[in-house]
């Protein structure tokens, strides 16, 4: 048995069955899972449960992308030798938990998390706002709590929720009297969030403006050319603006060559570059990387009764583990056990 300071750091990440991954997850947070695989312990959350929270009147939308992103996550290369891919609504302790945690946060602090607040707003709820959206960050602080987590790689705009997780640890600690729990840390890439492609907010399933990790190269060619850039831009020889332009945006998160990209930019501002040029260079790049994941899915596609072992070994490895912490936190609150 390795020693406690031997045991490899926790990863939880995951992401909501709602549709198959786009190029934000893998800027945002796949690559990452790729990277860090080797030398962490890493769970990958499946979390339907969590996306029912907007989806109640379509579950079976949600039944059908527990496999779709399933696909997507092995087809980027996570391997389910070295990372745990399990399904959130088949781990009971989640629940137990999110309800427990209930009672140590309150709805005014829920209302005031700056990630709630702008999903709210983006998907038009005004005051209908179904209960466990609302209740999201305390049903995140029980994914990452059960699982002891203490690194989750996310997007820029799920650090709220990694703050609020800490909250609620801290509380719970105080309430326990010791270190019930450890604090997690949000990983969260250099390109943090990536715009979709029509530049509105970031690229999202839901809003029509993303690139799926399956898309063909035609869809690739058709995404990158209706990418804002800058519309001051008018003919080659204007100067332009880097700042906001979409296009450029996604140059610094998929191009391999830094100082190719700044070259260009450079070239921009100046004058003298022409808007197809760029758009041109990006089509090859997302075409590049998408190409290898997309057989992959498709070689995958091919064997179901594959993806669904590896989700039936992850998840009952995971019920253990979040079992396991469950039994802690009820016994460290000193709450009543048979």
């Amino acid at each position: 048995m390795p020693s406690a300071t031997n045991t490899p750091p926790v990863i939880l990440t995951g992401d909501r069955t709602t549709g198959p991954l786009h190029l934000g997850h893998y800027v945002g947070s796949l690559r990452n899972r790729v990277a860090l695989q080797a030398t962490h312990e890493q769970y990958v959350l499946l979390a339907d449960a969590q996306a029912l929270t907007d989806n109640a009147d379509n579950p079976r939308k949600i039944r059908r992308n527990v496999l779709e992103v399933a696909l997507d996550c092995l087809a980027v290369g996570i391997d389910p030798d070295a990372t745990t891919i399990c399904v959130q609504s088949a781990l009971p302790a989640l629940a137990e938990l999110t309800l427990l945690y209930l009672n140590f946060v309150s709805v005014a602090r829920l209302e005031r998390n700056p990630t709630i607040k702008e999903e709210i707003q983006m998907r038009g709820f005004g005051r209908d706002i179904p209960a466990g959206f609302l209740c999201y960050p305390a049903a995140q602080a029980a994914d990452i709590t059960a699982f002891r987590a203490t690194l989750v790689p996310v997007g820029e705009d799920q650090v709220p929720i990694i703050e609020q997780t800490n909250e609620l640890v801290r509380r719970l600690n105080r309430q326990a009297g010791c270190e019930l729990l450890p604090e997690a840390r949000a990983l969260v890439s250099k390109t943090g969030r990536l715009p979709g492609v029509d530049g509105k907010g970031k690229m999202s399933k839901s809003q029509g403006n993303a690139i799926p990790l399956s898309a063909s190269n035609q869809e690739i060619e058709a995404a990158v050319q209706r990418m804002f850039t800058d519309p001051n831009h008018l003919r080659a020889s204007d100067p332009g603006q880097v700042e906001g332009n979409v296009v450029f945006t996604y140059l610094d998160a998929f191009d391999p060559d830094e100082d190719e990209v700044a070259g260009l930019k450079a070239h921009y501002r100046r004058g003298g570059l022409g808007d197809m040029v760029l758009k041109r260079r990006l089509t090859g790049i997302l075409q590049a990387t998408v190409a290898p994941i997309r057989e992959r899915r498709a070689e995958l596609a091919r064997d179901p009764d594959f993806v669904m072992d590896v989700l039936r070994s992850g998840t009952a490895k995971a019920g253990e583990v979040t079992k396991r912490t469950k039994e802690v936190v009820m016994a460290g609150l000193g709450l009543f056990r048979l």
